[in-house]
């Protein structure tokens, strides 16, 4: 068990300076590009480097503890979607770029999704059927999907940007590539909830829980 948490301890520090050292990439492209009045670098930029603080600000303002890996996961997605794809064009150089990043965030918002309701489940909160909360997990993902493409269309409409691409078949491929990764995350936690099987999943469990003891006592 020592042996565990001391691994548990050195991968939340790992992650952790991987959040730290995006946020400090990001703070060094956005003064590089005010000096050089690189303006298309210094928008993605800054935008990125302000929605890396977001998983903060939500656990602060609804006094939430979600595991470290959510929030590594948040700042890599939003540094390689917001700054590289846009600001660096590796949207346009990689056609699996955008593939690859809502795939990935298809399956990380659908266990975001999966463990706040499982914590309301598990603490006698709400009653639901694991077929239930794997559907909740499913739509939870699929939806916040659906305000990122709204949020590639605006920034491409009031910026000028080229979010989408091909548009509506961009706007769909990225939807289903969303459902897929949300449908795998939810399929994962009715495993967990029905068998008990899954480390993954168990993993972030055991994450909230602490937090939310650890935050009790404090």
């Amino acid at each position: 068990m020592n042996s565990l948490n001391k691994h548990k301890g050195t991968a939340d520090k790992i992650e952790i300076w991987i959040s730290y050292g995006i946020r400090l990439i990001l703070l060094l492209a956005v003064l590089k590009a005010i000096y050089g009045a690189q303006w298309s670098v210094l928008f993605p930029g800054l935008l990125a480097l302000l929605l890396t603080f977001l998983p903060a600000l939500v656990e602060r303002k609804f006094r939430l503890s979600l595991p470290i890996e959510f929030e590594c996961i948040f700042v890599i997605f939003v540094y390689a979607a917001v700054f590289l794809g846009e600001a660096r064009g590796f949207y346009a150089q990689y056609w699996w770029w955008d593939v690859m990043l809502h795939t990935i965030s298809g399956l990380n918002l659908g266990f975001m999704g999966f463990v706040i309701l499982f914590v309301f489940f598990s603490a006698n909160k709400i009653k639901a059927s694991p077929i239930l909360i794997a559907l909740f997990s499913f739509c939870f993902a699929v939806a916040l999907g659906a305000v990122w493409e709204i949020y590639e269309y605006g920034m491409d409409n009031v910026f000028g940007f080229n979010m989408q691409k091909s548009g509506l078949d961009d706007t769909m491929w990225d939807l289903i590539v969303d459902s897929i990764g949300a449908l795998w995350a939810s399929a994962l936690g009715f495993l967990y909830i029905k068998f008990n099987r899954g480390y993954i999943v168990k993993r972030l469990i055991e994450d909230v829980v602490r937090s939310r003891s650890a935050r009790r006592i404090q």
